[in-house]
């Protein structure tokens, strides 16, 4: 970030399941499944910032995929994670 300066992120909608694709940095997650493995951008190649907000409901993150710890993400609360490369994982920074 550049101070003084507006942040442009993207934006996106996407139906909660068990395994999802993100490819925005700001993700709306509308539905109540459960998510265990959240597909990164390109792949996994790089690390990656992302923002989960859950619209309908509280949804659980489970740690049985791509996501160190497991945790419910609640409705309306912006959940920041940042997909580490050289783990695998998405780690969360808060949201709950």
């Amino acid at each position: 970030m550049i101070p003084g300066t507006v942040s442009k992120t993207t934006e996106s909608t996407v139906a909660s399941a068990t395994s999802i694709r993100v490819a925005t940095d700001v993700v709306v997650v509308t539905g109540a499944t459960q998510i265990d493995t959240i597909q990164p951008a390109f792949g996994g190649y790089h690390g990656q910032f992302l923002i989960l907000i859950p619209k309908d409901g509280s949804i659980i993150l489970g740690a049985t995929g791509n996501i160190a710890v497991g945790l419910t993400a609640v409705i309306n609360r912006a959940l920041f994670m940042v997909y580490v490369k050289s783990l695998g994982k998405w780690i969360i920074n808060s949201g709950v």
